[in-house]
């Protein structure tokens, strides 16, 4: 596993930086944490899951890994500004969902003797602070690197993942993660917010079962991360937007041509198509 004697700061303690800090000190790891959040440094502390936090950027002085559990344009501007602070040698990571934009500004001015690994924990929920930390969301979860040079970096966030004990990890390139992220959250994130928009349901909540809580339990979304990932993937979430609403034009012909035939060979399809996603 990682090195047990390298030193590991996180920038950003919110729910995923919370987390990560939760597993890490499980695992005996000593962590440092940057916020601007006092209440979230505070209670990470009080938690043991840190040894110091500080809203100071020179806490990364001495650090080996660097997790970057930022917003992508505040990731970028972090960089930008302090990347002075940081180690020679140090592998920097992040919790990002978008790829392409933020590593090409990133490369324009990027240190040459750091390693950026950049990853993605598909893991998260519908909440955000480090009081809500907790290391079961990646018990189940995948966890994705994108291709680098640096393989021996590459390497080391590999067993980062596999100390949190997320269930699988795998290597994209940075525009095939971009295109997959998309459709299977992007799009779905799109889908339940257009649900929740189409009316005002609210008045529905003493009649609804688990189909209507289960599709639309992302629509609790917050909307400065997500107005940003989508604009910077906006290209690939079009795309996917667009065939969206070919399929639901082509049932809504289906429906309205009372063709029984199509309607229950798509319903076999799903079905078929939706047992692969199905945990064991």
């Amino acid at each position: 596993m990682i090195n047990p004697d390298f030193k590991i700061t996180i920038v950003g303690l919110g729910l995923l930086g919370g987390s990560y800090a939760m597993g890490l000190s499980k695992k005996g790891y000593k962590v440092k944490a940057i916020d601007i959040n006092k209440d979230n440094l505070d209670y990470a502390l009080n938690a043991g899951w840190i040894i110091e936090g500080s809203d100071d950027p020179r806490l990364v002085n001495d650090a080996d890994i660097v997790i970057f559990c930022l917003y992508p344009d505040t990731l970028i501007k972090w960089l930008k500004t302090h990347q002075h602070e940081l180690k020679s040698h140090a592998i920097l990571t992040d919790v990002t969902g978008v790829k392409r934009s933020i590593i090409s500004k990133i490369d324009e001015f990027l240190r040459d003797d750091v390693s950026f690994v950049y990853s993605h924990p598909m893991a998260g929920k519908e909440v955000s602070g480090a009081k809500y930390a907790d290391t079961e969301i990646f018990k189940n979860a995948n966890f994705i690197i994108i291709e680098n040079d640096d393989k021996d970096a590459m390497k080391t966030i590999r067993e980062l993942s596999e100390t949190l004990e997320f269930a699988n990890t795998t290597v994209l390139d940075a525009k095939s993660h971009d295109e997959m992220i998309s459709f299977v959250s992007q799009l779905t994130h799109v889908i339940a917010v257009c649900l929740m928009n189409t009316s005002d349901n609210t008045h529905l909540k003493d009649y609804t079962g688990d189909s209507f809580r289960d599709l639309t339990r992302i629509a609790k979304i917050n909307e400065n991360l997500w107005y940003e990932l989508f604009i910077q993937n906006k290209d690939m979430l079009i795309k996917e937007i667009e065939a969206f609403i070919k399929e639901v034009n082509h049932f809504k012909d289906v429906l309205s041509d009372d063709n029984e035939e199509e309607m229950k060979r798509l319903f076999r399809q799903s079905t078929e198509r939706r047992k692969v996603f199905d945990k064991e």
